[in-house]
């Protein structure tokens, strides 16, 4: 199976002002992230707005993305739905198709309680033969997957080889790792850019992170300053990205990376909508925080 770890691009996807997808400046973005060093590219996260995408969208992207990496590296797709029977569905589809890696999110909207999600996940291990990342972002899905859930999962199905968590609180990374780290090749990520170099040290695997669609080099030095020893480096590139993160006060997170990935000059277009609208004030002060990294990058 393919080894969970590093850095993972959680890809936006590119989009027309009508909202169809831009296909040639998704592959486009992803030569790029693939240049930039990255371990593995994601398509279909939070970030790659899965949500307002319909099934059939969905498996083109997964096409484009297995297409165009050409095995360079692993390609990470979200298959998550509200229901256990969609799921399976868009996971088989994603496994016919050549993903290596499957991310899945929580289900979403109706109340679930911990032993519906293990037999969702558990449902889902049992169709499917790909690696399987469990996704836990609560504060979109109303839900935490608790560390002895995931604890159980990993240790009742050998293809839940990992959880990405996008809580933001790090102590239940630190859970998720005490539960799991007796389990072989099973690996926690960190989905909080800002959390990746110390779910590492912490003994985590890496981080699935959005900032790397605006700043990819530096997302991949946090890891690579990591791998060599190089603590002082690694802490150094970890608290750069603060300056761009701190403008996510601005809006949905979404557009704020979209905005800025645009205003760097890639035409990765807007956010389907409703979402995306962002105002001058913000515009102004992402773009100040491009400038301020360019000029940054450049003396060094």
């Amino acid at each position: 199976m393919t080894e969970i770890k590093g850095i993972i691009a959680a890809m936006q996807t590119a989009m027309y002002e009508d909202g169809s997808l831009n296909e040639a400046e998704i592959r486009n973005q992803i030569n790029r992230q693939i240049e930039a060093g990255v371990d593995a590219v994601f398509c279909l996260g939070t970030n790659g707005e899965f949500y307002i995408l319909n099934f059939e969208e969905r498996v083109r992207v997964m096409e484009i993305f297995v297409d165009e990496v050409n095995g360079r590296v692993p390609v990470y797709a979200g298959t998550g739905c509200v229901s256990t029977e969609e799921t399976i569905a868009l996971s088989k589809k994603a496994e016919e198709i050549g993903v290596d890696v499957l991310s899945v999110i929580s289900p979403y909207f109706a109340a679930i309680s911990q032993e519906e999600l293990y037999e969702h996940y558990a449902a889902i291990a049992k169709e499917v033969h790909l690696p399987i990342v469990l996704y836990n972002i609560p504060m979109r899905t109303g839900v935490n997957i608790e560390p002895a859930t995931v604890g159980k999962l990993a240790r009742n199905f050998s293809n839940i080889c990992g959880v990405k968590d996008s809580s933001g609180n790090f102590n239940n990374i630190l859970q998720y790792i005490a539960q799991t780290k007796d389990i072989e090749n099973f690996s926690v990520l960190s989905g909080n850019d800002a959390l990746i170099l110390w779910t590492l040290v912490a003994g985590g695997k890496g981080g699935i992170t959005a900032i790397a669609n605006i700043l990819p080099e530096i997302m991949v030095s946090i890891y690579q300053h990591w791998l060599k020893g190089d603590m002082e480096a690694a802490k150094e590139a970890q608290e750069s990205i603060s300056q761009i993160r701190a403008c996510f006060k601005y809006g949905n997170p979404n557009s704020i990376v979209k905005c800025a990935t645009n205003l760097m000059g890639y035409p990765i277009g807007p956010c389907r909508k409703p979402f995306g609208m962002i105002s001058q004030e913000a515009k102004d002060a992402i773009e100040k925080t491009i400038d301020t990294y360019y000029s940054q990058y450049k003396k060094n």
